[in-house]
């Protein structure tokens, strides 16, 4: 098992699309690394050989940010966005929808299934 930046990358799956499980790797940055190692996209993971890895680990680890130093990032940023008070950082404390979409309707992923009452319903009468 192939084993590049923490990640356990799965066996089966073609290497183009099995480097995409490390975070901040999508496909176009994939296909990128491979390019330049001088890897196969074709091949299966289970069939890289030790240089292969070698060379792939490299390659990532060196040339790229990601994982855990990708996120460290992107949360120092959104907390420095935070502390200076701007608008999206309002936002982001709020737990509100940062990229200007409506919130009316369709935030529920960022709000969360928050019950609201609805006008005009009666309540049940006290005994």
């Amino acid at each position: 098992m192939a084993r590049i930046a923490g990640v356990d990358l799965p066996r089966d799956k073609r290497v183009e699309i099995g480097l995409t499980y490390i975070y901040g790797i999508g496909l176009s940055r994939s296909k990128e690394i491979l390019a330049k190692t001088g890897v196969n996209p074709d091949i299966r993971i289970k069939d890289l050989t030790d240089d292969d890895v070698a060379r792939l680990r490299g390659t990532v680890e060196q040339d790229y940010q990601i994982e855990g130093d990708l996120r460290r990032w992107e949360t120092m940023n959104i907390k420095r966005l935070m502390d200076i008070g701007t608008y999206r950082g309002r936002r982001h404390r709020a737990g509100l929808p940062v990229r200007g979409q409506r919130t009316r309707t369709n935030s529920r992923t960022r709000r969360g299934t928050v019950r609201r009452t609805v006008a005009g319903k009666k309540k049940a009468p006290k005994k």
